[in-house]
């Protein structure tokens, strides 16, 4: 079985990589950073660092090579499975090169599409426009990656640090051959109430640590999670959220309180290094309209839920926005 991962930066390499090994796929990079490609191919592996604040674990992802983007139809022809975690923006510049590809294929396939956008699947099926029998699937990614630092690769370029979580839900009803057995893939109909958690809990919450944090002149997500009064407001707005996902969605209260809770936890995470700069950047664009900050505040408006703490983390972003973020 082959998996075809278009973007072997940190997802592909520290997320997906993973899922696949562990599944017994062999996993195509398709990359164009030519000496990633180079070292990629000459190892056949690469390790990933799993760190938490108890222990940290180290373990090789094997049977993997790489191709740079150019070559990509090749190995998109005969893929078994096709994932992109290329980023947003790159997504325009490769689907061209997708497009080709699936114009080869002989059989059908889906892409399962692990980019950071609401309605992503319909965003690269309008890019791409195929004529076969294509699923485009949308993804919930959750672990979180933090940008490496030159100390982390200690000494091995291809090196991922990654937190112990590893679940990957999927849209079970965007599928259009059949669903492969991979583990950590948890393949989930409605899907809707997996899109809003990850926006309107995980990234809404991680937004708000990294603005109030700013704002007392704390540099790391954990430094601002283990101040009281932040991890306060945070867990507040978090607790706001899942109660208004809960009623938007029919879930388990307790279940979404859960997994409020374990997230802000994992923000505490302090081998991550994950930086209050790093989360907050590119602000205008999480004060969209549906996006983490207002989308949260919008759906906790539609069911009656107080949500100061959400209006003060927009407060804090807005000031992250006066103050020079740019």
């Amino acid at each position: 079985m082959k998996a075809v991962v278009y973007g072997g930066g940190n997802i592909g390499r520290g997320f997906l990589g993973q899922l696949l090994c562990e599944s017994g796929y062999e996993t195509v990079f398709v990359d164009i950073n030519q000496s990633l490609i180079d070292r990629l191919n000459a190892d056949k592996c690469y390790p990933i660092k799993i760190v938490c604040n108890e222990y940290q674990n180290e373990i090789i992802i094997k049977n993997v090579r790489a191709v740079h983007s150019n070559s990509a139809p090749d190995e998109i022809q005969t893929a078994d499975i096709i994932f992109t975690s290329a980023g947003v923006n790159v997504l325009p510049h490769v689907a061209p090169v997708i497009k080709e590809g699936l114009e080869r294929r002989e059989t059908g396939v889906d892409i399962i599409i692990c980019e950071n956008l609401i309605n992503a699947d319909k965003y690269l099926h309008d890019l791409i426009r195929p004529t076969g029998n294509v699923g485009f699937v949308e993804a919930s990614v959750g672990r979180m990656v933090p940008v490496m630092t030159e100390q982390m690769y200690e000494g091995c370029p291809t090196k991922v640090w990654v937190e112990p979580f590893c679940e990957l839900p999927v849209d079970k009803a965007a599928f259009k051959n059949p669903i492969p057995q991979i583990k950590g893939m948890l393949p989930s109909a409605p899907f809707e109430y997996y899109i809003q958690s990850k926006l309107y809990l995980h990234n809404m919450g991680h937004a708000i640590a990294a603005y109030l944090g700013k704002q007392k002149g704390y540099k790391f997500i954990w430094q601002a999670m283990e101040d009281n009064t932040i991890a306060q407001a945070v867990k507040n707005a978090m607790h706001a959220s899942a109660m208004a996902l809960h009623l938007e969605h029919n879930k388990p209260k307790d279940e979404v309180i859960a997994y409020a809770d374990d997230l802000m936890n994992r923000f505490k995470n302090r081998c991550l290094g994950d930086t209050a700069e790093r989360v907050g950047r590119d602000t205008e664009r999480k004060l969209a309209a549906g996006d983490r900050l207002l989308g949260a505040l919008k759906l906790c408006q539609k069911h009656k839920i107080p949500a100061e703490d959400i209006k003060q983390g927009i407060i804090a972003a807005l000031d992250y926005i006066y103050e020079g973020e740019y």
